[in-house]
């Protein structure tokens, strides 16, 4: 699919998308949860749609009445022996330290990038939890099997923290006596906040936090056998940020649908943009973005690299240097992603520079037509489109449809703040 984003005014409202960090997690939680769970306001992204496989095959009933989802389980009791996570990083991470709360031999699946993310993270820490492992090399398929017993273990958090949040999980689920997880380098943190908040909203063994350094099992019990669980999925800010983006570059527009009090990390894109002069203002559950001169920031990416491609579109828009750190971390997403910037926005006339862990983009002059290509990366093609608002001309994006692993309705919703944005199949 090819999308043809024209230069255009946008104005009025749109609801934000919900967050597929909030609803995968929610999904692996009713999985553990024995009884009954409803989802209201459930994402409908293609990571949405294969975390409710995942648990479908690994034992949940899941009845979908499009508003809400209801989720009868009984724990870990896989239906197949193959389980695939379709495209999701974190969905692998997560999701094969529970499947191994099972003692059936389970091979873990991906499809698209996600079969040449590193997984040796497993073949270390598996053996240490009694937990038979081959992998490709360190690369999926994986092949494992449980039981999974809680130990004491260290891990290294500096690749993902999506790897501690499957332990979390898996070992809340398995309510541990006196076991402690220690971390080391953990990037990531807001991460692992949004993770303790769903295993305490499920009412599971949730562990003590110190200081995001190591995460302490004691000897209480769990009540998550003891009620149903009702839980709503809160609006994705890392979706969302390319909404406020468009609006401080374009013109003033309403989002609604945010929680002001979100433990997301890519919450933090309204502080890039109140640095870079835009005008924000909340009221009454609604967030209200207005651009104004728009000046360089620096900003640190490191606890949310998710941030970097609309950060890259609104830093093209303002006048100066603009430096964000973080960049490291962009290798292993589903494309490399600091590249990838690089690539396309050198092909809409923005020059990045990478130096280490800086990314530097030199902003402020008026944006071309062009014609570029998402590398099957959501991120970036919503970037490219967000760019082409106010570009010189059209900006044709190949494999558009990319958008679908986070947030289908993307152009739909710049289409309905008056975005022209032609769709070729």
């Amino acid at each position: 699919m090819i999308a043809v984003v024209h230069p255009s005014s946008i104005a009025g409202s749109v609801k934000a998308p919900r967050s597929k960090s909030d609803m995968q997690r929610a999904c692996a939680a009713a999985l553990l949860h024995q009884g009954t769970t409803t989802i209201k306001d459930p994402g409908r992204s293609n990571d949405d749609a294969a975390a409710l496989g995942v648990i479908s095959k690994l034992g949940a009933t899941v009845n979908d009445q499009k508003d809400e989802l209801t989720i009868l389980s009984n724990g870990v009791n896989p239906k197949y022996d193959e389980i695939n996570c379709g495209e999701s990083g974190l969905g692998i991470r997560m999701f094969t330290p529970i499947a191994a709360l099972s003692s059936r031999t389970l091979t873990i699946s991906g499809i698209g990038s996600l079969v040449n993310r590193p997984m040796n993270f497993f073949d270390e820490i598996f053996p240490q939890l009694g937990i038979g492992i081959s992998s490709n090399n360190g690369k999926l398929p994986l092949q494992i099997q449980g039981l999974l017993k809680p130990s004491n273990i260290t891990v290294d958090g500096s690749l993902s923290s999506q790897f501690l949040t499957g332990l979390l999980m898996a070992y809340s689920a398995s309510n541990p006596q006196h076991v402690t997880i220690i971390v080391k380098d953990l990037k990531s943190k807001p991460y692992i906040d949004m993770t303790l908040k769903v295993i305490e909203a499920f009412g599971m063994k949730s562990p003590i936090n110190n200081n995001y350094e190591n995460f302490y099992f004691d000897n209480n019990s769990s009540d998550q056998n003891k009620r149903d669980v009702v839980y709503t999925i809160e609006g994705d800010w890392s979706g969302a940020a390319f909404l406020f983006v468009s609006g401080a570059i374009a013109n003033e527009i309403s989002i609604t649908g945010m929680r002001n009090d979100s433990v997301q990390a890519d919450k933090k894109i309204l502080e890039a943009i109140d640095d870079a002069g835009a005008i924000i203002k909340y009221q009454h559950g609604t967030y209200i973005i207005t651009p104004s001169e728009l000046h360089a920031f620096e900003f640190d990416a490191t606890e949310c690299p998710d941030l970097f491609p609309p950060l890259v579109s609104l830093a093209a828009y303002c006048k100066g240097i603009t430096r964000i750190k973080g960049a490291k971390r962009l290798t292993h997403k589903e494309s490399n992603r600091a590249l990838t910037l690089q690539d396309t926005f050198g092909s809409l006339g923005v020059n990045i520079d990478l130096d280490d862990d800086w990314m530097i983009v030199r902003g402020g002059s008026s944006l071309k037509a062009a014609h570029v290509h998402s590398h099957h990366d959501h991120r970036i093609a919503m970037a490219a489109a967000v760019a082409a608002l106010k570009a010189d001309g059209p900006v044709k994006i190949e494999n558009a449809e990319a958008i679908n692993k986070s947030y289908p309705a993307f152009y739909n919703d710049l289409q309905t703040l008056g975005a022209h944005i032609v769709i070729e199949h």
